[in-house]
């Protein structure tokens, strides 16, 4: 194991320097800390998946079994891609595999079959675990070594192999006491790898049992997506605590009243969320009979406080993968004097063993109260990437005259900050073109790259467009090589194998050219303004995978003018009216299915919360999907408010 260096003590700056260090921290051991739960409390339950309870006894048996078979396959530091759900299957392959020193690489259950060639051509993965069903084609037809992972409960897999493709094999491996390695967003087209030690883990993983007093007797949620590092928080707190794991049905995403019934039924005391799930929930009454008692959200900024009948204690955290899932947090109650306030609270200040520097272009820290770059240091930083070149270039020492003596490396963020006097900071937006897409971060460059792999496409330019609220989908503006006519849909369908589900955009318009600016460049806020107007090539889907496979037929929706005159009922207007104004899409129209028009889980939420707050019709995710198109689930509204007796 890495051992991090001590906490630095705070240089001798003035006081005023956008410069914060948090608490002393020393790092302990993961999975030795889970192993103890297993000897001192064996029968307790460590994971609860529906009616079965799996004990730290039952846990640590499975994995012994697990990592059993794969040891002759598997040597310590190799790459292991994970490509399960969040499941019990999941929880023994990561217990599993850190028996075995391997490092871990979670890649979601459905993995896109390009994206995965590119990480396998880089990177020296040993094998992929999964489904073989749902393996990518390299490796469903390779060697499979069947495993004794559990094939039942939520999210589970029909069946689980760990599966060798000969013919694609990278050189890059992980660095010497890696624990994990997770994919983030690359500029060049190609996902970029982060590995991170047990020791930055463990230092996040103390601060959250002591920030949250989770303990055996708790439960704890496994409801983040499994291609997302924070699934590792959830997932390490609870069994390094002596805590209960419950995986998350993956209709919880859908839905947000869904959520808070998965809350109660379930009698979860500590989760952790997305921050785009969770704001539906801040717009109306808290449910007062959960007994949650904390509710860490993350990965897009909040825009607003909870009200003061929120019952749970929220922590609003920020941090990048390359900082170990969290690096600041600011904590609220319901009986803050600022609760309810409309306007976004700060990220909040340093975890335990964690340096901020707030830095100009030059990397020399600014005053307090000044507008930077957030530049992270301490034990919270990962080993690097995976390809030594980016992690010089994103890794740096302190400038030679910021007067940061103790502090060796700083990862540069990218993000935009302001460092107030009392060390908290307010999220102001990116410094490049990365963004933000239901709080995944996203190169547009690597979005494009992925279009342009198509020899039907010349080029490609992707743009943002946000509403009202500030929340964000990605619009592909393409042009065609000379001669080609590819339709839109088509061409969706293509860069799904190379995108991260979030990462496909929600729409593509097909152009002749792209508008420049002073500088000749292209004016990015030109064509995100010709986005906003109804254009006939438009089209739309999903990135989730239920999304993708209902989007199929994007494109082809009646989408138009006319259905603005169709919408002759109330409950069509409503849901034509809210699903223009939640996607940015003026054209779509009531001939069109959801999903073909860009609707995703997040959106589907937004919508499913104003049906009911504008009606009082309470309707569920999976009548929105099973809707052919939006004029059959505004008559399956209609329906439920004729059915309403009088003055309900």
């Amino acid at each position: 194991m890495i051992q991090s260096p001590a906490t630095p003590a705070a240089p001798a700056l003035p006081l005023d320097t956008a410069l914060a260090t948090g608490p002393g921290a020393e790092p302990t051991r993961v999975l030795a800390r889970f192993e103890g739960w297993a000897r001192n409390t064996p029968q307790a339950p460590a994971v609860i998946d529906g009616p079965r309870i799996w004990t730290y006894q039952d846990l640590d048996a499975a994995a012994a079994l697990v990592a059993a078979d794969l040891a002759d396959r598997v040597r310590p530091g190799d790459l292991v891609g994970v490509c399960l759900d969040r499941s019990t299957a999941l929880v023994v392959t990561a217990v599993a595999l850190a028996r075995l020193g391997a490092v871990y690489l979670p890649l979601g259950p459905r993995p896109g079959e390009r994206r995965i060639q590119a990480v396998t051509e880089d990177l020296d993965v040993a094998c992929l675990i999964g489904d073989p069903d749902l393996l990518p084609e390299e490796h469903r037809g390779g060697q499979h070594l069947p495993l004794p992972l559990p094939t039942e409960g939520v999210n589970a897999p029909a069946v689980a192999v760990a599966a060798v493709a000969d013919s694609v094999h990278g050189t890059r491996r992980a660095p010497e006491g890696a624990l994990y390695a997770v994919l983030t967003s690359g500029s060049t087209g190609r996902p970029k790898a982060v590995a991170v030690a047990e020791s930055s883990l463990s230092v996040a993983l103390d601060w959250y049992r002591s920030e949250t007093g989770l303990a055996p007797g708790d439960r704890q949620s496994l409801l983040i997506g499994v291609a997302f590092d924070p699934h590792l928080l959830e997932l390490w707190a609870a069994l390094t605590s002596g805590a209960a794991l419950v995986p998350a049905p993956d209709d919880t995403r859908w839905d947000s009243r869904v959520l808070t019934d998965w809350w109660r039924d379930t009698a979860l005391t500590h989760a952790v969320a997305a921050t785009p799930t969770v704001e539906p929930l801040l717009d109306r009454p808290w449910p007062q009979d959960l007994k949650l008692r904390h509710l860490v959200v993350g990965g897009d900024r909040m825009r607003r406080r909870p009200g003061a009948d929120v019952t749970a204690t929220v922590h609003n955290a920020y941090g990048p993968a390359e900082a170990t899932v969290v690096t600041t947090t600011h904590t609220m109650r319901g009986t803050d004097p600022e609760a309810g306030d409309p306007t976004p609270p700060p990220i909040g200040t340093a975890l335990p063993g964690v340096t901020l520097v707030v830095t100009d272009e030059e990397g020399r820290p600014v005053a307090r109260g000044q507008e930077g770059e957030l530049r992270v240091g301490g034990h919270c930083l990962a080993l690097g990437y995976l390809d030594p070149e980016l992690t010089a270039r994103r890794f740096t020492a302190p400038a030679p005259d910021a007067e940061l003596p103790a502090v060796e490396r700083l990862y540069r963020t990218g993000d935009r900050v302001r460092m107030n006097t009392d060390g908290s900071l307010d999220f102001l937006g990116r410094l490049d073109d990365q963004v933000k897409i239901s709080g995944v971060r996203i190169e547009p460059a690597e979005v494009e790259a992925a279009f342009e792999q198509d020899p039907r496409v010349r080029a490609a330019v992707v743009t943002v467009l946000r509403d009202s609220s500030g929340h964000g989908r990605l619009v592909a503006h393409v042009r065609p090589t000379d001669g080609a006519d590819p339709a839109p849909g088509d061409l969706l369908d293509a860069v799904r194998s190379w995108l991260p589900e979030q990462a496909v955009p929600a729409a593509v318009r097909i152009v002749d050219g792209f508008p420049l600016d002073a500088n000749g460049k292209v004016d990015r806020p030109a064509l995100a303004a010709q986005a906003q107007a109804p254009q006939s090539p438009l089209a739309a889907a999903s990135g989730d995978p239920v999304e993708a496979a209902a989007g199929a037929g994007a494109g082809t929706g009646t989408g138009t003018g006319t259905d603005a005159v169709a919408a002759v009922t109330a409950a069509e207007r409503l849901v034509l009216t809210t699903v223009r104004d939640l996607l940015g899409r003026p054209d779509t129209g009531l001939g069109d299915h959801f999903t073909d028009a860009g609707g995703t889980s997040v959106v589907a939420a937004r919508l499913l919360a104003t049906v009911e707050r504008e009606t009082g019709v309470r309707l569920r995710a999976p009548e929105l999907l099973r809707s052919t198109d939006l004029r059959a689930f505004a008559a399956l509204l209609d329906q439920r408010l004729t059915a309403r007796p009088e003055g309900a």
